[in-house]
């Protein structure tokens, strides 16, 4: 119930998504809550580029296997790989109404190839009750959770 739909993604040659965070304030107050997880999915291969940054996530280098990884200084670089994927907090564990710093991410370049990816959020609270209302910033409903 707290989870959006999937969204699938294709970035072709030169696409990118630039640096962003998933938390956004304005949901703090919607009946669904705020994103607390990501889930991103890779549904392919790519030759070149189209990896998943984070810049501000140099604290977790260690723990994490090179083949799946790269960056430089302080940032990590998941790299695509069909059947692979990632899982991260938008928010912090000891306050999740508010949005950890760390969880800021893009996608590169894709230099060669296809990138093909899904994602999908979790929110605080139930998603799908309001989106089935088509419940927006003007509508107010009552949602017991």
């Amino acid at each position: 119930e707290n989870y959006e739909y999937l969204q699938i993604l294709r970035y072709n040659e030169g696409d990118y998504y630039r640096s962003h965070h998933d938390f956004n304030v304005k949901e703090l107050d919607r009946p669904q809550g705020v994103r607390l997880l990501t889930v991103f999915l890779y549904l392919s291969d790519v030759e070149e580029g189209g990896g998943t940054r984070f810049p501000e996530l140099d604290s977790v280098r260690d723990n994490l296997g090179t083949e799946s990884i790269s960056g430089t200084g302080g940032e990590v670089v998941v790299k695509p790989k069909l059947g692979r994927a990632v899982i991260w907090p938008s928010v912090l564990d000891a306050d999740p109404e508010q949005p950890d710093r760390r969880a800021r991410h893009g996608a590169d370049v894709v230099v060669k190839g296809i990138k093909f990816g899904a994602n999908a959020w979790v929110h605080s609270r139930n998603y799908k009750l309001p989106y089935s209302k088509t419940c927006h910033d003007e509508e107010v409903i009552s949602v017991t959770v």
